[in-house]
């Protein structure tokens, strides 16, 4: 027979996990001293180390090996647990690829944000924004609103979103309580329907943009500058406005507000009337 040294040095386990095993009925010590209570082993010990050691690399649970050890003598007998195992870990797998891909998703978001950050001069740019097909929920209410809004347009689009979120203002003026606002995200041009939500395409044309990084209390900024910037330029605006949230507070932390991004777009065009100010579109 074996000590408990010996038997650890010939079947590679801790005197630790021998102990553990014995607790859990895996390995029972052929022999334990009644006055010393040194646990001593034998060759069928070795085999059933052996064979616990190679069920637990194909990543068994302890429970489940007890049995095989327990009631299995061949390892044709094994089929039915390994077939379960099997389908086990491809759940498992399956899983852990949607948690990949989720990950990806927020380092990219991130990396992105990060990118916009270092860039960022804060001046007004002019730019062509494309149509695109947006999933959207309208609604009135208050601009604080829109997490609740946003949450259940992620809850039926998050899988077709190809765009950060941001809101269309339709109002030409602030609303206090009922402001005209559709929450919104770019869906691949394929999506013709999301069950509960309003899929439909979002008119592009000539815009002024300015991405603005600090917190929501002070989009008064951007909103002066690009106004003053349309100005200047002899532009209309057109409603709706678009406000791009590029980084604000995260999926797990609230993050600090210092540091959000939002883009302001105004949809615009020549002023061929001699008038400035806003006018309806799409």
């Amino acid at each position: 027979m074996f000590t408990i040294g010996e038997f650890s040095r010939i079947t590679g386990l801790t005197i630790k996990t021998i102990r553990l095993y014995h607790e859990k009925g895996l390995i029972i010590p052929r022999r334990v001293d009644e006055w010393t209570n040194y646990r001593y082993y034998d060759t069928e010990n070795v085999e059933q180390a052996r064979a616990i050691r190679y069920l637990r690399e194909l990543n068994l649970p302890l429970s489940e090996i007890g049995e095989i050890v327990g009631s299995f003598t061949d390892d044709a007998e094994l089929l039915d647990s390994l077939v379960t195992h099997r389908a086990r870990i491809e759940r498992q797998l399956s899983q852990l690829r949607s948690v990949q891909r989720s990950i990806d998703e927020i380092i990219a978001r991130e990396r992105e944000s990060r990118a916009v950050a270092l860039n960022q001069d804060r001046v007004a740019e002019e730019r062509t924004l494309e149509d695109v097909t947006i999933a959207s929920v309208r609604w009135k209410g208050k601009y604080a609103d829109s997490g609740v809004a946003f949450s259940r347009l992620f809850k039926r689009a998050y899988r077709h979103a190809k765009s950060k979120p941001f809101n269309l203002y339709h109002d030409e003026c602030f609303k206090e309580d009922d402001a005209d606002i559709e929450s919104c995200v770019v869906v691949g041009p394929g999506i013709s329907s999301i069950d509960g939500l309003n899929v439909r395409q979002l008119q592009g044309g000539p815009c002024v943009s300015l991405v603005f990084r600090g917190s929501y209390d002070q989009l008064e900024i951007p909103y002066t500058r690009l106004t003053e910037y349309v100005h200047e330029n002899g532009l209309k605006i057109i409603c709706p406005i678009r406000e791009i949230y590029l980084k604000g507070p995260g999926v797990i932390f609230r993050g600090n507000p210092k540091n959000y991004l939002t883009e302001i777009q105004f949809l615009v065009e020549e002023v061929s009337d001699g008038k400035d100010g806003f006018q309806e579109g799409t």
